[in-house]
């Protein structure tokens, strides 16, 4: 407990757990895409921006080492950009499971009756993955990784508020 309460004081630490969970998140998704070649759809996309933009928030709160208050407002800016990729992943389980048809561009197989393009470029221009099917789930619970990033997600964002909270109780 000691332990976990004083990582969650230091705004380094907690902007070091966070930025390297960020760039690690990025990398398993490039490194599933090339080494498993499980392609991704765009709502897959979609969900490496927070983690992008958690990465770059995190590392300018990193150079700000010597203002403790802005550090643990880059803190709390990542809190919601967390909340924002669960909801999204949760929006992309949804998908997955045919809870709902996705209203997301891209999302869905192409209509290629409806379209004026011909097949050959419907065909072309389709993503290579759909949103609404598993390419990929847990063997042993069933959970995609729409669910994990859900599960992450809500952590780390609850992890962003509970340093931020802790952080300003000290100073």
């Amino acid at each position: 407990m000691k332990l976990i309460l004083k990582i969650l004081t230091d705004p380094v630490a907690v902007l070091s757990i966070i930025a390297s969970i960020a760039l690690f998140s990025i990398l398993s998704a490039l490194i599933t895409e090339a080494v498993f070649k499980i392609e991704p759809c765009i709502m897959c996309i979609y969900q490496r921006i927070p983690f992008v933009i958690a990465f770059v928030i995190t590392l300018t709160g990193l150079f700000l080492h010597k203002h403790p208050p802005l550090q643990q407002l880059t803190i709390l800016l990542c809190a919601p950009n967390f909340l924002i990729n669960a909801l999204m992943a949760f929006y992309h389980t949804g998908i997955e499971r045919k809870w709902w048809i996705s209203a997301v561009d891209g999302c869905i197989a192409p209509n290629f009756a409806d379209d004026q393009q011909s097949i050959l470029e419907n065909i072309l221009s389709a993503p290579t993955a759909r949103c609404d099917e598993i390419p990929w789930a847990d063997p042993i619970l069933g959970l995609s990784m729409a669910n994990y990033n859900i599960i992450l997600c809500l952590g780390l964002s609850v992890f962003c508020i509970l340093a931020f909270i802790k952080q300003r109780q000290i100073r």
